[in-house]
């Protein structure tokens, strides 16, 4: 029986995370996953390097610009491959004599059973079928004529010439000639079954020699690739050697834009002032969960002399050192208590939008800019300028984080508290299992490589084709789009949500609740405190405090279905019963999800 041991912690919480952003475990996933999946490493591409009038999203528990880095590595990587494999293609035509021009028929349909599939997991029947059809026939038409071209190479086909009647075409062979020539024999059976009788008339050894050697070489070359990914992430993508950013080769490799705007991104991406477009005002926080908005009359206490001045200032400094508190373990729990929420940040944000800016280096980051501003937003009702506190719990290696925006507002003797709660769930099942699959064809036999390859040669000529399109298309409009004079943007997409699930385990659905929860009752608690210490009544609080609480508000679409309790006699509640449903993917309150 082995026993684990579990390293010893300090009683008093570090004042950040324990792992910083640029090492996290959902950093370096989404690095892989740009190695795996070319449509996500061109969206990261397009929203941070081709748009580069777009303000980053807040990247909460990762590096933006690292991933950029390695999505640009993995490109480059993909174009040089591609094109080689498309000019083996494109030289060994005329070394073949045009023979390789009928494999590039089954090449196509394959790419075609691609595109009708397209990206999703469970595709709808109506292209899994036609994709399905594709793809299989796509196969064997392409094991048809390389398995002609094997028997023509090894000296098959010589002695039935005479039964082709002298035919002089490539489909004759398969019956698509004078049916004169074959009698009766021209039935279904020989389309399905063709006789390779003679086809050593219509191509020759060497030509059938060098149609293998084309291919061989073109299973090398995919086999090299994917040798390429499992060893990046074997090296300078595992676990061991990730969190050493200086020595990470993408970050190197890169160019002067590059260079410039990583500087951009790791300037904005984890500043307390968040730039926004007015549609997505929590781009790159996840989902939005279980918002509360509620109000309530300030009627003073009749057993207190007197009501001392409350604003929002005094209400959130009530709240912040019960929250501060939740990163203490029990007395007695010991010292092995590992919980997340002992690295819980707590911190004030501003929100402004990003229209107006003339430049993107204009935005106010400057730590006086933003003092400036968080003193006048703080008391203010806000419509485009808001202030917030803002909580953040990352848990399961920050691919799991928790964040709830505090916002509260004292208005004609009423105080107003909104809790903004939203969740960002884990990456995505493929790019985690990244390690696996590197892992596995790295310690597979020489058998298994040159299989996997083999079947992959069929498509080659179509992905590699698609894939340098899309690597003119992007210069294309780096060149022509004009987006370095641009007018400033606010964030359109987060490279974090784009590499989420669509769904956690029950686990983390447990501790998505629980970390919510525990902030939700140290905010209601700090209001409740403030109320009751600046003399004013507060049983009106505690009953939509209490009706919320047992509701269980669960927000679909912005604030359609939320528990709103507002006005003197206004009570919440809401249609879903007990006490709370568990933390689900819905939709996202940023207007992209």
């Amino acid at each position: 029986m082995t026993t684990t041991s579990v390293p010893r912690q300090p009683q008093s919480a570090p004042p950040g995370p324990a792992t910083p952003p640029h090492a996290s475990e959902a950093t370096r996933l989404l690095c892989a996953g740009t190695y795996l999946d070319s449509g996500y490493r061109d969206r990261v591409i397009e929203q941070l390097h081709l748009n580069e009038q777009r303000i980053v999203a807040p990247s909460l528990g990762l590096d933006a610009a690292r991933v950029l880095a390695h999505a640009l590595r993995a490109r480059r990587q993909e174009l040089l491959w591609a094109g080689l494999i498309l000019g083996l293609w494109v030289i060994g035509l005329p070394l073949t004599g045009g023979l390789l021009f009928v494999f590039l028929g089954p090449s196509l349909l394959l790419a075609a059973a691609s595109w009708i599939r397209g990206k999703g997991a469970n595709p709808p029947l109506y292209r899994r079928l036609p994709a399905f059809a594709l793809r299989w026939w796509g196969r064997l038409v392409f094991a048809m004529f390389l398995i002609l071209a094997l028997v023509v190479a090894f000296g098959g086909g010589d002695d039935g010439s005479s039964s082709y009647g002298g035919s002089s075409s490539f489909g004759d062979s398969y019956g698509y000639g004078d049916s004169s020539s074959y009698g009766d024999s021209s039935d279904l059976s020989d389309l399905l079954f063709p006789d390779f009788d003679g086809v050593s008339g219509l191509i020759g050894p060497l030509q059938a020699w060098l149609v293998i050697v084309v291919f061989a070489l073109i299973a090398v070359c995919v086999a090299a690739q994917r040798g390429q990914f499992a060893r990046a992430v074997g090296a300078e993508l595992s676990p061991q050697r990730f969190p050493d950013a200086a020595t990470d080769p993408a970050e190197r490799a890169e160019g002067q834009r590059f260079q410039r705007l990583k500087d951009r991104i790791r300037i904005e991406q984890h500043a307390p002032l968040v730039m926004y477009h007015e549609k997505r005002p929590f781009c790159g926080a996840g989902f939005a969960y279980e918002t509360w908005v509620l109000a309530v009359e300030l009627r003073p206490d009749e057993m207190k002399k007197e009501q001392l001045p409350l604003n929002n200032r005094a209400v959130l400094e009530k709240i912040r050192p019960l929250l501060e508190q939740l990163r203490l373990p029990s007395e007695f729990a010991g010292h092995t208590v590992r919980d997340r929420l002992r690295w819980l940040e707590i911190d004030e944000c501003v929100f402004l939008p990003a229209e107006g800016l003339r430049r993107r280096e204009e935005a106010p980051y400057h730590p006086q800019a933003f003092e400036d501003h968080r003193a006048r937003a703080v008391e203010e009702g806000a419509e485009k300028r808001r202030h917030f506190l803002r909580i953040r719990v990352g848990g399961w290696e920050e691919e799991l984080v928790v964040t709830v925006f505090v916002r509260v507002h004292t208005q004609g003797r009423m105080l107003m508290l909104e809790i903004a709660p939203h969740v960002l769930l884990p990456v995505r099942e493929d790019f985690k299992d990244a390690d696996r699959t590197a892992h596995t064809y790295r310690h597979n036999n020489a058998l298994g490589k040159a299989a996997w390859a083999v079947a992959r040669v069929p498509g080659s000529a179509a992905c590699s084709l698609v894939t340098l399109g899309r690597g003119v298309g992007y210069a294309w409009k780096l060149l022509t789009g004009g987006y370095a004079g641009a007018l400033p943007d606010g964030p359109a997409l987060s490279v974090r949500e784009l590499g989420s699930m669509d769904e956690g385990s029950r686990f983390q659905e447990m501790d998505a609740y629980r970390y919510l929860r525990s902030v939700q009752d140290r905010v209601a608690h700090g209001v409740l405190t403030a109320l009751a210490e600046s003399g004013y009544q507060t049983g009106e609080f505690v009953q939509k405090i209490v009706n919320i609480s047992s509701g269980g508000v669960h927000v679909e679409g912005g604030v359609h279905g939320s528990t709103f309790a507002v006005g003197k006699n206004a009570a919440a509640s809401s249609t879903t019963g007990g006490a709370g449903p568990a933390p689900q993917k819905g939709s996202s309150g940023n207007g992209n999800g």
